[in-house]
């Protein structure tokens, strides 16, 4: 995955996206193809405030049926070692809602049965989220996470990172770690 712009996205082939938080999200550079690359990803390391029941939300664009989906792992509570790349397992398929504009979108689960929803029941303290590469073309901005697992996104209400409350910064440390990103 990459760092780009929306000028970046319409080189490749799809309409212009509209602007994204920071001005920039990040991707697999490339045309919406069937399939895709599976290869890369961007990690995310997290603070969680207090064990609980936790949804993540994605502002994401997705051109077409063609780049509308990504891998989705979090440690702890998936298994460290778990590489959906590699297995295809569907239980960490998140099938994203297609649109040429940015737009909130829960993960999901989906199976070869359906979309079904998903929750993750985190401990407290640092928690690592990785957005794998499922097809290319695929795009985020930013990531949500919230113990509010309506599925209906009015009530959630999800923010972008400008329109949150400044963080404490703890002496000494840094608030927040934005995160990790490998490209094969």
């Amino acid at each position: 995955m990459v760092v780009a712009t929306p000028a970046d996205a319409e080189a490749q082939g799809g309409p212009k996206p509209d602007e994204p938080s920071g001005g920039k999200f990040i991707w697999m550079p490339g045309p919406p193809a069937t399939g895709g690359g599976d290869e890369g990803y961007a990690r995310f390391v997290v603070d969680i405030p207090k064990a609980g029941t936790y949804a993540i939300w994605g502002r994401v664009i997705a051109w077409d049926g063609n780049s509308d989906s990504f891998w989705v792992t979090v440690v702890p509570p998936d298994p460290a070692d778990q590489n959906p790349q590699e297995t295809q397992d569907t239980h960490y398929r998140w099938a994203v809602a297609q649109g040429n504009t940015w737009h909130w979108d829960k993960v999901n689960q989906w199976l070869d049965g359906g979309t079904f929803e998903r929750k993750w029941d985190l401990p407290k303290g640092q928690v690592t989220i990785t957005i794998w590469v499922r097809e290319d073309a695929t795009m985020l901005d930013c990531l949500y996470i919230t113990d509010n697992l309506s599925d209906d996104e009015a009530e959630v209400n999800p923010k972008l990172p400008s329109e949150l409350a400044a963080p404490v910064e703890p002496e000494g440390k840094l608030p927040l770690t934005w995160a990790e990103i490998k490209v094969k």
